[in-house]
């Protein structure tokens, strides 16, 4: 085990550590092999597992079946979910966050009513709705069109690139109810809605298991009742989001350094060559410090923002920061592990060839580390 160095989180992130690693470490941990293999998203074995545990509602008010805590916590059992699978990490994220934190933030009490203690319980999947083939970074120039009718809309359109669509239950969509950035709104979208449907399935080089899809809406009628947050109003819920999305999805990357040196130190200590542990040379010595100091230096930053996050201090730049340090750091570190393996490395004997196409994935997602550079360099110059 790769010694810990106390961040001085206080007891209950500690505990929220403590409950989640060993759950992570006895129900994800032997599944995460298949779920890569077999692109496989194991709800009935993990979801109302993890929802017993209180980890799809974490930052959620107790009232509504939560654990009431902050960001802080939510990133540590995101940490130790991705652990385990960043797969299943990157589902566990889309949906306690992107979907159940965004439903906290901004609906309406008798929606939070309606939807949050299933999502919370786990008998329900969420998913949000953002991006599409041709609006991802340039989200506003989003086509799903919402006409007004009498008492809703009708949505037609598609979107792309959505983690958990083909499972999900509660869906927090963005559409264009009029011109420009203040003609967007944010629906609340039932999978049984006449007129939504699951288009194409789309087959990832990591992060397998955790399902992406396209969604469909041809003449989806919704009421008016689904609107979330206010009309015309939706970049704000959705640029409100991103920065924490951002911080609780660093978490991943953090789960993924973690895991690599999980196998890199046992790996090094017992390989041998030369007559010696290869853990004995100076070279890979230098290797396995630098996986570790990469890991505690993302931590720092992740977990600073995390706290300023729940402080409501946050910057965008500082919450874009962070998943940039945290990815960049986190694609290197697995490069390394591979390379710390050799040719066992290469191969799908050992998890870290995973890890490495897994980690690539938030170099992309939830704005990609082009658009992060852009975002902190504008703020700071003041363009």
């Amino acid at each position: 085990m790769t010694p810990d160095f106390d961040f001085g989180l206080g007891e209950t992130a500690d505990m929220i550590r403590e409950t989640t690693q060993r759950f992570a470490k006895e129900r994800i941990e032997p599944l995460a092999a298949k779920i890569d293999a077999d692109d496989w998203f194991p709800r009935d074995e993990l979801w109302p597992a993890m929802g017993e545990l209180g980890l799809h509602g974490i930052t959620v008010e107790e009232e509504f079946g939560g654990l009431g805590l902050g960001y802080l916590e939510h990133v540590i059992a995101q940490e130790e979910v991705a652990r385990a699978s960043a797969s299943i990490g990157l589902s566990y994220g889309a949906h306690s966050n992107l979907c159940v934190n965004q439903i906290r933030r901004w609906a309406n009490p008798e929606q939070k009513a309606k939807y949050l203690p299933k999502l919370i319980s786990g008998e329900h999947v969420g998913s949000l709705a953002m991006s599409e083939a041709g609006a991802g970074s340039d989200v506003v120039s989003m086509k799903l069109r919402a006409e007004k009718t009498d008492g809703g809309y009708v949505l037609n359109g598609t979107k792309f690139w959505i983690t958990n669509a083909a499972y999900a239950d509660t869906l927090v969509v963005y559409a264009k109810t009029g011109d420009g950035s203040r003609g967007i709104t944010t629906f609340l979208i039932e999978k049984d809605m006449p007129g939504f449907s699951i288009g194409q399935k789309i087959d990832k080089m990591g992060m397998r298991g955790s399902p992406t899809a396209e969604l469909v809406f041809n003449d989806c009628e919704v009421p008016e009742e689904q609107v979330m947050g206010p009309l015309n109003g939706g970049v704000g819920v959705l640029m409100s989001g991103l920065d924490y999305e951002r911080t609780v999805l660093s978490g991943i990357q953090l789960g993924i350094m973690q895991a690599c040196l999980d196998v890199v130190i046992p790996y090094v200590r017992e390989r041998k060559q030369f007559g010696q542990a290869i853990g004995h040379f100076q070279l890979m010595q230098a290797k396995v410090a630098d996986m570790y100091v990469a890991l505690n230096s993302a931590r720092a930053y992740v977990y600073a923002v995390a706290k300023s996050c729940d402080a409501g201090k946050t910057t965008r730049f500082d919450a874009a920061g962070a998943i940039l340090l945290a990815s960049e750091n986190a694609v290197k570190v697995s490069l390394e592990a591979i390379q710390a393996l050799g040719g066992a490395g290469y191969t799908k004997d050992w998890p870290v060839e995973r890890f490495a196409r897994d980690a690539k994935l938030l170099d992309i997602g939830a704005g990609t580390n082009e658009i992060r550079r852009m975002l902190i360099g504008r703020e700071l110059i003041g363009n």
